[in-house]
C-alpha cells in the first residue's frame, strides 16, 4: 500500500485549508536566528569599524526572512543610533546590526 500523506485529502479540502497546509510546510523550512555571545558581537563590531574606516570590502552573513543571507560590498554607512548599516552595492542594502551573524573582510 502506497501512502501519499496529506496529498490524498487535498481534493476534499477547501482552498483555505490547502493554503494553511502549504504555509505549515513552508514554516518547517524556516531557520532560527542564532544567539551570539558577547565576544562574537565585539568581533563583529571591530570588523565593521575596520571595514568602514579603511574602505575595505566585506562579506556579511546576516539573518533575514527566516534564512541566512550573504552580501558582499563596501560599507556605506553605520548608523548606530538607528541600529543598521548600509552596504554600498547596487541597492544600498540596509542590514540591522542585531541581524548580523558574521563578517569577513577582504
Amino acid at each position: 500500500m502506497n501512502d501519499r500523506g496529506s496529498i490524498k485529502w487535498t481534493a476534499m479540502m477547501m482552498p483555505e485549508h490547502i493554503q494553511l497546509l502549504n504555509d505549515m510546510w513552508k514554516r518547517k523550512e524556516y531557520k532560527e536566528k542564532p544567539v551570539l555571545d558577547e565576544q562574537q558581537l565585539e568581533e563583529i563590531n571591530r570588523k565593521l569599524h575596520m571595514a568602514i574606516h579603511k574602505h575595505l570590502s566585506a562579506e556579511i552573513t546576516y539573518y533575514a526572512d527566516y534564512d541566512y543571507r550573504k552580501i558582499t560590498g563596501k560599507l556605506f554607512k553605520i548608523e548606530t543610533s538607528e541600529g543598521f548599516i548600509k552596504v554600498d552595492n547596487e541597492h544600498r542594502t540596509k542590514i540591522y546590526l542585531n541581524n548580523i551573524l558574521d563578517i569577513k573582510i577582504d
